[in-house]
């Protein structure tokens, strides 16, 4: 491939594996007009048309095509000293749980319409909410700066949405329960509620078909005009907002299964989003595609396959990485490839115990084959890549008890 222009880095070593189409993507959204810097992250992987692992930051310029068809993909993780439930008695209750409907008695159209104006607050001020789920709301933390600063627009989508709210959703999407395996920083560790022998939900989802009703809508066009841009970040603010609160329920439906679904069984907790745009320095606007935000002191988490420890990081804020940094491993096979390789390689009842000892809950065997470990890199140089540039520190490590995919 060309060699990547001047205002394009990559935040990899040797030891990272990278696949030569994902650095020709990344070169040419470099090269779009107006591009004033692009990262790509350790976990860089071809997208259709655009690389998925990386930030731009554009002057003047909104590509809603560079945030993707899941505005707002994100991880929440909540902090707890200690479960109540394990080994089959946890996985009985999940099914239990997911069997539930934890939202029966709210109006569903109407929580979805609150959730895309006010994010998981809706949960705390809804009816039909469980009071529990309601107290949790209250507690998280604010909405970040830039969301605040925005309103959303209307919800003018049809009312097809009312059922996905605590939905996981397809692809490399999970809800987690995760032990804390080892703690690096232990003071930073603690301010976000993690400690030695305790464990964590762990929520990776986005917005459930919004953002790709939103990306069906703008299209690949730039959105140069302020009026027209202001409109945009309405609407992406709202699907956002509705992917926070997506991934709070689903957290919630864990701590049900764990037996600690009360707010005062929770030691901390906090979300990252992905996929979104907010206003950068001098007028610019930073785009993140599959990259978490890595502001000074920020807690941050990069993902590992399912068979692999993820890691919450501490961000330093590198404005040359543009303040991001990975949101997982990367994959290193695309899913149609996995399937047909790891078909011949593995029987379904080795898909469902990881080497880490841990259990995976999937019903779809091909989404097995398609999210096993082997179609992703491994996480280890992602995160010294991460750590050698600069943007994040390690923190602690997550190591996946039970992983639901469904």
């Amino acid at each position: 491939m060309d060699t990547l222009p001047e205002n394009a880095t990559l935040m990899a070593s040797p030891d990272v594996w990278m696949e030569g189409d994902a650095l020709e993507q990344l070169a040419r959204v470099a090269r779009f007009p107006g591009c004033r810097k692009a990262v790509g992250m350790p976990d860089l992987h071809p997208g259709p048309g655009i690389p998925i692992g990386a930030a731009f930051a554009f002057d003047g310029i909104i590509r809603p095509y560079l945030v993707g068809g899941d505005a707002g993909c994100g991880v929440m993780v909540i902090s707890l000293p200690k479960v109540k439930s394990s080994g089959d008695a946890l996985e009985r209750r999940i099914n239990a749980t997911f069997g539930d409907d934890p939202l029966e008695d709210a109006d569903r159209e109407a929580l979805v319409a609150a959730a895309w104006e006010t994010g998981p607050a809706a949960l705390a001020a809804a009816n039909g909410v469980p009071g529990a789920l309601a107290e949790l709301a209250e507690q998280l933390s604010p909405e970040p700066a830039w969301l605040a600063g925005i309103e959303s627009a209307p919800l003018e989508f049809p009312g097809i949405y009312t059922r996905a709210m605590g939905t996981i959703g397809g692809g490399n999407h999970f809800l987690e329960l995760s032990r804390i395996s080892s703690i690096v920083d232990k003071p930073f560790a603690k301010s976000v509620g993690l400690k030695s022998g305790g464990f964590a939900v762990v929520a990776h989802s986005g917005s459930r078909g919004l953002g790709r009703a939103l990306i069906d809508r703008w299209g690949a066009e730039p959105l140069e005009d302020p009026t027209t841009q202001a409109r945009y970040l309405s609407e992406m603010a709202g699907a956002v907002r509705f992917a926070r609160a997506n991934r709070l329920v689903l957290c919630w439906k864990m701590l049900v299964a764990a037996g600690v679904a009360r707010a005062s069984k929770v030691s901390g907790a906090f979300d990252v989003i992905h996929n979104t745009v907010i206003p950068w320095q001098d007028g610019g606007w930073l785009h993140r595609k599959g990259s978490a935000p890595a502001d000074a002191e920020q807690p941050t988490i990069v993902l590992g396959s399912r068979g692999t420890e993820s890691w919450v990081m501490a961000g330093c804020g590198e404005p040359g990485c543009l303040c991001s940094v990975a949101h997982g491993a990367g994959r290193r096979m695309g899913r149609t490839e996995a399937v047909e390789k790891l078909k011949t390689r593995y029987r379904r009842k080795n898909l469902v115990r990881t080497k880490l000892g841990g259990r995976v809950l999937c019903d779809d065997t091909s989404l097995l084959y398609a999210e096993h470990p082997d179609a992703y890199k491994a996480i280890e140089p992602v995160v010294a890549a991460i750590e050698d540039a600069g943007a994040a520190r390690r923190v602690a490590a997550l190591a996946p008890v039970v992983t639901i995919k469904r």
